[in-house]
Parts: C-alpha cells; structure tokens; sequence
C-alpha cells in the first residue's frame, strides 16, 4: 500500500454495485461496490445531486412556471445558471464574468470559433493535435468550410513522432514559430482524451500569442482534473463539458470562458434570449442589450492514486516499456501484453493512464476489456487496442487501483 490519503467524499457517491454492472464472475460479491475507474467519460452520481434534482422535480409538480421567480429553496429558475459561474471561475482560474454555463460542448466550441476564427488571406490556418477528439475535428473542418476553405488545406495537425504516442511541447512550439503568421487559431484540448497527456497550456498560449495567434482550449477532460488558471495565462477562449471529472450526469450542461480582453471588441454575435441583459430580459425590448463579458480542489491526491495505479501496472508480468516493443507487435505476433501510452511525469498528465494492448489489432484489448467488466472493473475502450483507466480523487482509492491489476493480471492469465 501507499500512503494516498483516503477521503470521505467517497461517501458522498452512489457506486454501481457489481450486479448492477453485470460483473457475471462476482455473483458472490453483487452487492458490493464496483471498481469504477471511468470518471474520465462519465462521473458517478453524487447523492446530493439526487436528492436536488428530487427536490427541482417537486417545485416544478407544486409552483409550476411561479418557480422561475419564486422559490421555496430560493434556487429561482430565472438565475440558475448564475449559480454556477463562482465556480466555474474557481475551478479554470477565471474571473466570474468570464466564465457562462450554457449550452453543449461541441455547440460551444462551434460559437467560440465562429466568433474568434476570422481567417485571412494570410492568416487562416486551425492548429491542433492530430487525434483530436473526432467531434472537434468535425468542428474544425465545418468552420473551414464555411468561410469558403479547403479543410485540408487550412487545419494543420501535429502528430507524434514515428514510434512515439504523444506530442513533444519542442515539435509544437517548433510549428507554431515556424507557421505561426500564418495560424489564425490554435485550438488543444487541455488533456488529450486517448492519451491522457496534459499539454503545457500556459507555454503553448504564450507561444501562440507571440505569433500573433488566437488560442482556445478544449477543456473536457481537463476541467476538475488539472489546476487552470486560463485568466492568468492568456487565454481566449475556453469550452468545457461537466460530465466526466465535474460529475454533472449524461448530458450535463456545459460552459465557456472568454478573457475579459475582449469584452469591449468582441460583442456577442448572435442576440438571444438567455444573452440579453436579465435586468430588462422580461421587459421584452426590441433591441438586444447583452450580459457584459462571458456571463481546486484535487491535484495532490490525484497524482497520488495515479502514480499508485502506474506502479502497480508496472510490476505486472505482462507490463512492456515502450521502448521495448518490438516490430513482431506492430505486424500482430508475439505474446499478449500491454503497455502504457500515457506521459509518465505527473505535470505531463492527469488522472487518466491508457493501456494500449498487445500484439496490436489481434483483438486482445477487446477480451481483457470483457474480462475485467466480468469482474466489475469498469473502464472504457477507445478501439482498437487502448482501454482508459481513471483513478479519481474525488471517489477512488487504493484499494481500486490494486482490484483493477488483479483482474487484468487474470485475464492475461486467462488469454495465455
């Protein structure tokens, strides 16, 4: 055992039981909790958001449209969203006026480039990782398309380098100064979903800005996960989604942020209901009057429990370094076993560690994937050959990540 902390916050969560995951080898053990390691794609329930959307349910059976602006728990419907931006400002370093919880995650990112991607005849490249999660990739192309460009000829993607899994913070600083009068827009997401790797944002912003460069951020999988401090770093945008590390449930809402900077140049482009100022919202005035500007805890203990499940993936008899893969792997031979594409250094990433299996394409991640959801093991699958493991500080802890090695250890065990 290591000495991670243990929190009492786990408590605070309602963990699938083994039988509700269909743990089929644990019939003995149904009732229990499972090891939920999978709070990088969707966060558990917490037994007050249960208990709060029980209560919203009864306001809305018992004062209908009245809650809007009466309340018994003075949680009125016409401010709601409000509430949530001292925390949104918290949690990505931001001033409250920065920040607006609203809409989707690929909605927003979709209004933050149309507002912010301005390409000109010298300037109108999108630079981004190549593996991109796929609806930003969509996302970038369509606003290629819609100014009139060749996607192919706008969107420069920067990949790894032959025999490596993630981007070196040199080969993008390389492209930004060399093709930096020519970038319109540079666009990361703050840790990348396949890898886990967590990018130097504040080197990477800073780089961007000296090229004469916009740069966004695509937090997903960095919000609630690493500290952010986009205010402090220059940022000028920002888009999140809050159901994977902020635990908001599928199909959360989601939020922006934009640098006060641009608060005087960058006027919202499409006038709507919730944009318009509250004050006169309800008065129903013909012209639009616009909200003013967009409208930590965890890291220590998440780098714990993260280098705890590392080096116990390390001792496994199936474990390969990266440097030690060998060509047979590439073309599908050789024995079963995994590696770990996931930067090692804890400032390089977040709570997130992906197993990348082997020989590849031999369909070994797929059977070590059933065999550990056999054993109430739940992580996910990005195919062919990777499975994503997240020890979160909020609700994981040690004994999580030494139940997830058993079990892959027996179903290696099993394979061979």
């Amino acid at each position: 055992m290591s000495s991670v902390p243990e929190l009492p916050l786990r408590n605070e969560f309602l963990l699938p039981t083994n039988g509700d995951v269909g743990a089929n080898r644990l019939l003995n053990e149904s009732t229990k909790p499972c090891t939920y390691l999978c709070g990088n794609s969707l966060g558990l329930m917490s037994k007050r958001s249960k208990e709060l959307i029980e209560e919203e349910m009864n306001v809305w059976a018992t004062r209908g449209v009245v809650g809007h602006f009466d309340h018994p728990h003075k949680r009125e419907w016409v401010a709601l969203a409000d509430q949530a931006e001292p925390y949104f400002a918290e949690i990505v370093g931001a001033k409250e006026k920065e920040v607006a919880c609203m809409s989707t995650l690929t909605t927003n990112l979709h209004l933050m480039m149309d507002s912010f991607y301005k390409p000109t005849a010298e300037r109108y490249k999108i630079l981004c990782e190549a593996k991109a999660f796929p609806s930003d990739q969509y996302a970038f192309a369509s606003q290629a398309q819609a100014h009139g460009l060749d996607p192919a000829k706008v969107i420069l993607e920067v990949s790894p380098r032959p025999g490596e899994f993630y981007l070196r913070e040199e080969d993008i600083l390389a492209i930004i100064q060399s093709e930096g009068s020519s970038i319109a827009l540079v666009i990361f997401s703050g840790v990348q979903y396949y890898t886990g790797q967590w990018f130097p944002m504040e080197i990477i912003t800073r780089k961007a800005k000296e090229q004469g460069c916009i740069c966004g951020w695509d937090l997903a999988h960095a919000v609630g996960n690493v500290p952010l401090s986009l205010h402090e770093w220059d940022v000028d945008f920002a888009v999140w989604c809050t159901y994977k590390y902020l635990n908001s449930g599928p199909g959360g809402i989601a939020g922006i942020y934009v640098h006060e900077k641009w608060n005087d140049s960058m006027r919202p482009k499409y006038a709507g209901w919730w944009g318009h100022n509250p004050s006169t919202r309800f008065t129903m005035p013909r012209k639009f009057s616009p909200i003013e500007g967009a409208s930590g805890y965890q890291q220590k203990r998440s780098i714990m429990l993260t280098d705890y499940l590392e080096k116990l993936l390390w001792q496994s008899k199936y474990f390969v370094p990266v440097g030690d893969i060998e060509p047979k792997y590439q073309q599908g031979h050789g024995k079963p076993g995994f590696t770990i594409i996931t930067p090692h250094d804890s400032k390089d990433r977040g709570a997130q560690l992906s197993l990348f299996f082997l020989p590849m394409g031999t369909g070994v991640m797929q059977k070590i994937l059933e065999s550990l959801q056999s054993h109430g093991v739940i992580g996910d699958e990005r195919q062919p050959d990777v499975i994503r493991l997240a020890p979160v500080h909020l609700y994981n802890n040690e004994a999580d990540c030494e139940t997830a090695v058993k079990f892959l250890e027996i179903a290696f065990d099993e394979l061979v």
